[in-house]
């Protein structure tokens, strides 16, 4: 039988540079084509560019032109929806770098676009993927561990203000409209992934300290947002959106019913395991921490090692690649990746009405979520400034003139802005 090759498109080559290297490596995989209207991005990656791969600047063109299969959306976090549900139209699967969708109606959209024309949709969420995070899936799939009953999520990101200003660049670019319940694929999905577990309901608290975005465009005044999830099962757990305190890194922590697992803090290939004295499994130690590899394939190893993001990039491609090529059923499915999204926009509404818990609906059940197919409801602007809803647990705030020309000044000496 011969081997099926996937054939696929580019979105975005600034980020999407990176899966374009992956992706021409990766066996029952070939890149047809890449699209993205800036030129600089563009030029990033004329050293992965061939006479084989046709170079567009128009997103209807591209996903027109018929020749992929398959396209790996890395256009900006919030119009990803759009573009995935004008690719499945045109019988195209989807890989979706970042966070599917930022409202509510458009996560039912998006599930409802799978079902009627059967493409496959998959996040490309790449966290799960640590070494750390596919050892405490092992081992928590093995049962020794027992049921989860409290989990802990962190994805800790502070920059500087010119890093700030040089990643937003515009007053409307999308990072300075970000809400920080809405960046939080890094710090949850690490946990439903080990866990195997599904949301149910999310609240939240945000952390408001404006002083910290001073010299920004940075429309949102919360530092971090601590949301609290509860789970299918009934456990719960804690989860911090993109944060800016604290140092920068990662941290997963699974306590269950017969002791607790978590990545040793700084590291992404440790894990301490620790078992309650009187439930110690035998062939185990009571306390360990064990240095961790992804699988004992070297040639595998190798790639993702080389593929950034702590491994999670390759793992990523790969999955993508059987679910396309084998229908082999990825964990991070559309219903999945939108609960994320779903959670991320019901938290932010939380933090807006003192802490409420809201229920996560089941997007699976279209009674569940025929309730939402209106909700359009964004904190994210128009090309006038004019957002449906706040980005901030404080409404009224936003940067002074003095902040926007500090970061005017960064954007035009970076070259990203001209008069």
């Amino acid at each position: 039988m011969e081997k099926k090759i996937m054939r696929i498109g580019i979105m975005g080559t600034l980020r999407g540079g990176c899966y374009l290297d992956i992706f021409k490596k990766m066996d029952g995989a070939v890149v047809t084509c890449v699209c993205d209207f800036n030129l600089r991005s563009l030029k990033n990656v004329e050293h992965l560019l061939d006479d084989s791969i046709k170079v567009f600047d128009n997103f209807d063109d591209f996903i027109t032109s018929g020749l992929m299969d398959a396209v790996m959306l890395c256009n900006y976090f919030a119009e990803h929806a759009p573009f995935a549900i004008k690719a499945m139209e045109q019988g195209i699967h989807v890989l979706s770098e970042c966070t599917p969708a930022i409202t509510m109606a458009e996560c039912v959209q998006l599930c409802r676009t799978v079902e009627k024309t059967g493409c496959k949709y998959m996040l490309a969420e790449n966290y799960p993927f640590f070494a750390c995070n596919m050892d405490m899936k092992r081992r928590y799939d093995s049962g020794k561990m027992g049921r989860a009953l409290f989990c802990e999520g962190e994805y800790n990101h502070p920059a500087d203000a010119y890093t700030i200003n040089m990643l937003g660049p515009g007053r409307l670019h999308w990072r300075n409209w970000c809400p920080s319940t809405y960046y939080l694929t890094h710090s949850m999905a690490p946990i439903l992934y080990i866990t195997g577990n599904e949301l149910k309901a999310v609240n939240c608290k945000n952390v408001f300290a404006p002083e910290v975005k001073k010299g920004t465009a940075v429309t949102v005044g919360d530092l971090v947002a601590v949301m609290l999830c509860e789970m299918k099962d009934g456990s719960l757990a804690r989860i911090v959106g993109c944060s800016g305190w604290g140092g920068h890194g990662n941290w997963y922590r699974i306590c269950s019913e017969n002791g607790q697992m978590e990545n040793i803090r700084g590291t992404l290939d440790q894990v301490r395991v620790q078992y309650n004295g009187w439930q110690v499994p035998e062939g185990e130690n009571e306390i360990a921490i064990h240095s961790v590899k992804w699988f004992d394939d070297e040639k595998m190893n190798s790639l993702a090692t080389n593929a950034g993001h702590g491994g999670g990039d390759y793992w990523a491609a790969y999955y993508f690649t059987k679910y396309v090529n084998e229908d082999v059923e990825p964990f991070f499915n559309v219903y999945r990746a939108v609960s994320m999204s779903a959670a991320a926009i019901l938290a932010l509404r939380s933090s807006l009405n003192s802490g409420v818990e809201y229920k996560i609906p089941d997007f699976r059940n279209e009674e569940e979520r025929k309730v939402w197919e209106n909700d359009n409801d964004s904190p994210f602007p128009d090309e006038n400034g004019n957002a449906t809803m706040p980005c901030c647990s404080h409404p009224d705030f936003k940067p002074s003139e003095e902040d926007y020309a500090a970061a005017e000044r960064d954007w035009r000496e970076a070259g990203l802005i001209t008069d």
